[in-house]
């Protein structure tokens, strides 16, 4: 089984008016409710590729059923932790520019951190979990560490979709995927890129110190994957960019959907390459068919 774990997910709730102005009363030209969150995204996608996963974290209030009900209509299994607090509402407002709003997330305490603690004991050997996005302020620093001593500790893989202290404490225990974008890569080893050449040596490193694979996507310069066997780059495919929303979680969401079935890591970079753009190209996350459709276009170029 794949599990997915969102620690602070969200109703994204996605505002369109035709000219924001400050100060006045702004009509609504349409708006749309959707669940949110990194994990949240990974299972959605998971599902329309044919995988089945279940999703983890933390949901309560009228917030938390909203996005429990939806992923109940998608027949994507989830045994949440409830918490007390309401689950938050982030707002993408879109005018001529998008502005986002971002909630801070439910107060969550220590028996319910407890209880999502108690459902990863369930995990055999042959799950994979995929830890992904912020955490609530009110959960610790090293909560992340916590959970992945426990996955580790059923034999189960993990991948980690976070940046910074996170990401990099991670590493040693061997995740089987990491995805930082080019700009969250540079800043984690306090570094700068000029070209695609130059992220090479920082993807290599790491795999270096622990990581199975890394995905590093770089937005208008396509894609790198980074292996034991190589490293490996995607063309850019060409279509109107509609959403900046969970195209990094549909990537991971293809790579490991397809992974699992073929243990083939360059055939599920294609399909990472395809889910991400698919979702780039789309109002919500992508569709199967759409994902599919794209699929053929996909190019993958082995360049060291």
């Amino acid at each position: 089984m794949i599990y997915t774990v969102t620690l602070n997910p969200s109703i994204d709730y996605i505002v369109h008016v035709e000219q924001l102005m400050i100060g006045d009363v702004n009509r609504m030209k349409n708006d749309l409710k959707l669940p949110g969150g990194k994990g949240i995204n990974v299972s959605r996608i998971l599902k329309r590729i044919d995988n089945d996963s279940t999703a983890l974290g933390f949901l309560g209030g009228f917030t938390g059923r909203f996005i429990e009900e939806w992923l109940e209509r998608e027949a994507i299994q989830t045994n949440f932790t409830t918490v007390a607090d309401d689950t938050r509402i982030n707002i993408k407002l879109k005018a001529d520019e998008e502005t986002e709003i971002n909630g801070q997330g439910p107060v969550v305490s220590v028996e319910e951190m407890n209880g999502l603690k108690k459902v990863l004991e369930n995990l055999t050997s042959t799950d994979i979990v995929v830890l992904s996005g912020s955490k609530p302020a009110s959960v610790p620093t090293g909560f992340y560490q916590k959970l992945i001593e426990i996955i580790k500790g059923k034999g189960a893989s993990f991948v980690i979709d976070t940046t910074g202290a996170d990401l990099m404490d991670a590493l040693e225990k061997g995740p089987l995927l990491v995805k930082p974008n080019n700009h969250e890569l540079a800043e984690l080893y306090q570094t700068s890129f000029n070209s695609v050449e130059d992220i090479f040596p920082f993807g290599q490193r790491l795999l270096d110190e622990g990581a199975q694979h890394a995905l590093v996507s770089m937005a208008g310069d396509g894609a790198l994957l980074f292996t034991e066997d190589g490293v490996f780059r995607s063309n850019v495919l060409k279509r109107e960019v509609k959403n900046s929303v969970g195209a990094g979680d549909s990537m991971i969401a293809g790579f490991v959907g397809n992974y699992t079935k073929t243990q083939d890591s360059v055939e599920a970079f294609k399909w990472g390459v395809a889910c991400g753009s698919a979702t780039t190209f789309s109002d919500d996350l992508a569709t199967a068919d759409f994902i599919k459709e794209l699929l053929p276009e996909v190019e993958i170029t082995k360049v060291k």
